[in-house]
């Protein structure tokens, strides 16, 4: 495998590696006798969102993208379709932003109300990534 599509491979290893991990914390959630660590679930969606946008996908758009449509340009409406996931991506992340904030503001008073709409979230996002 090429240096350069072994780092994006890896990098994509990592995403989804955190995504477990929220995933395993959403379900310890679950457990009404157990409060949530916001703070690690806020530090994972950091990454989900910081890492991707700042180092992952200019990866792909400068280098891989644009190389593929060099080599051959009929895989335009590829990369376009890629680079769509990119923004949408990006607004799924937004909604697990929201749907945190949303579950920890309210957790004393909605409990699980609020997991259900933030764990739709997760789900959302990591189905979303892994295909």
């Amino acid at each position: 495998m090429h240096q350069a599509i072994r780092i994006i491979h890896d990098e994509h290893r990592s995403i989804s590696a955190i995504l477990s991990g929220l995933k395993s914390l959403v379900q310890m959630a679950q457990d009404p006798g157990l409060r949530p660590e916001f703070g690690v679930f806020r530090a994972m969606i950091y990454y989900i969102d910081a890492f991707p946008e700042r180092m992952h996908h200019p990866k792909e758009d400068e280098h891989l993208f644009a190389r593929l449509l060099q080599r051959n340009p009929a895989t335009r409406a590829l990369v376009d379709g890629l680079q769509a996931e990119h923004v949408m991506g990006r607004e799924l992340v937004r909604d697990l932003e929201q749907a945190l904030l949303q579950f920890e503001l309210q957790f004393e008073q909605t409990w699980p109300k609020g997991l259900e709409k933030f764990t739709a979230a997760v789900d959302a996002y990591a189905q979303f990534h892994w295909q």
